[in-house]
């Protein structure tokens, strides 16, 4: 028997995270991936004065590229020269990404981080404050490291 417990406000309230912001993904090839997802899937990617500050030196030294999907998610492609997956099979779960980052009000970020800290959840590091925006990392229970961010606020 299935017992449905009431939701618990313990954390960030249903529809405080808008949206998926971006996925960053480790490679092992750049050229390769970056034929993948900008020739054979078409997606756009950031050059010149799309590429956000923060990582502009990463892409002129070849170890970042970001491409940006019709509705406006980022695919972030961090080169890893050295990666070997846990297994070779691709099936495997989390394997092969990053993290995954969550976009919120910037109203809300603090609270964010307060829930964050207050249920004990595993801080990888952060909050960091950049041109644009502030974030935190940190940890799911299976590790898979998860991203909280916004935009940067109105000054």
């Amino acid at each position: 028997m299935t017992v449905s417990l009431p939701l618990q406000t313990i954390g960030l309230t249903r529809g405080h995270l808008k949206s998926v912001h971006h996925i960053a993904f480790n490679v092992k090839n750049m050229d390769a991936s970056r034929h993948f997802y900008g020739q054979i899937l078409g997606l756009h990617e950031l050059t010149g004065d799309e590429i956000p500050s923060t990582l502009k030196e990463l892409v002129q030294q070849g170890k970042v590229a970001n491409f940006v999907t019709p509705d406006g998610m980022v695919i972030d492609l961090f080169w890893e020269p050295d990666l070997s997956p846990p297994d070779p099979n691709p099936q495997q779960q989390f394997t092969r990404a990053n993290h995954l980052a969550f976009d919120i009000d910037p109203s809300l970020f603090e609270q964010a981080v307060k829930v964050l800290k207050e249920q004990k959840v595993r801080i990888d590091h952060g909050p960091v404050t950049r041109p644009t925006g502030r974030g935190i990392y940190f940890y799911d229970p299976d590790g898979f490291l998860l991203e909280i961010r916004c935009d940067p606020t109105e000054q």
